[in-house]
């Protein structure tokens, strides 16, 4: 069974829960400053570990097939028939790859700074690089290739404490966990044609200064999403949950509550 930042019983309340998954090479900690948010306005938060982080049993080859058979067993268990599922960067892969497989546990989807399409060949090439450059130097790699593009500009300087809470994070994963969560990336699906697919409610919310995944990624997905809204976070890079949490917050809630 995965580890679990947070994880409240569907008898905790009559809210649907929101499943929160985590961007790489991160853990669920990064959903910190929505995680007692979202308790205190009276919804049940699940926010799992992936394979092999802070506590997550590994799992060697793990696809993201893997992850939503794993996901949808953990709901289950915590007796949550459908989930509100929140996926940022890596996230956002698995919440397609749910959703993929368990359309009827999807009571939502909330997709933020991520993409729908599968790597390019170059792009394959340079995760292929980057695995094996981790694998030798071990996760302060991870730190230098991931952590110059994770924040707009200003927030380097505004929030150093944020930026080495971050590094921190990445610091604490074992080279070989970070390695698989990449392989993983690089062999998921293209998702492009299931976005047109997608019957439930949908919220995509994307920083304006995302360098890995800029504001034009959310909006061509928000074409093909029916009847999906977007919406576009200030002085916010890739991780706009923990730049700008106060309008992150009030973004889900307004779309939770309009569930």
């Amino acid at each position: 069974m995965l580890d679990c930042l947070a994880t409240t019983p569907s008898s905790a309340t009559a809210s649907p829960a929101v499943l929160l998954l985590h961007a790489f090479p991160l853990s669920a900690s990064m959903w910190k400053p929505q995680l007692q948010f979202l308790e205190e306005a009276g919804y049940p938060v699940v926010a799992p570990h992936v394979y092999g982080v802070e506590g997550s049993p590994e799992r060697p080859g793990w696809s993201m097939a893997d992850y939503a058979h794993e996901l949808a067993g953990l709901l289950d268990h915590l007796g949550h028939g459908k989930a509100v599922i929140v996926g940022l960067s890596m996230g956002g892969y698995q919440a397609f790859e749910f959703f993929l497989h368990y359309p009827e546990k999807t009571a939502s989807l909330v997709l933020c700074d991520t993409r729908a399409e599968a790597d390019s060949l170059e792009t394959s090439v340079q995760r292929s690089a980057f695995r094996s450059a981790v694998e030798l130097k071990g996760p302060a790699e991870a730190v230098r290739r991931m952590l110059p593009n994770f924040f707009a500009a200003e927030t380097y300087a505004s929030k150093p404490e944020l930026v080495s809470m971050v590094q921190e994070m990445i610091e604490r994963q074992p080279a070989r966990v970070i390695s698989e969560a990449m392989r993983a990336i690089a062999g998921r699906n293209d998702s492009t044609d299931l976005l047109r697919s997608v019957g439930c409610p949908a919220l995509l919310m994307n920083g304006t200064e995302d360098k890995v995944t800029p504001p034009s990624t959310a909006h061509s997905m928000h074409r093909l999403i029916p009847g999906s809204t977007i919406e576009l976070i200030p002085h916010a890079g890739h991780l706009s949950n923990l730049e700008q949490p106060e309008t992150f917050n009030r973004l889900l809630l307004a779309h939770l509550r309009a569930l």
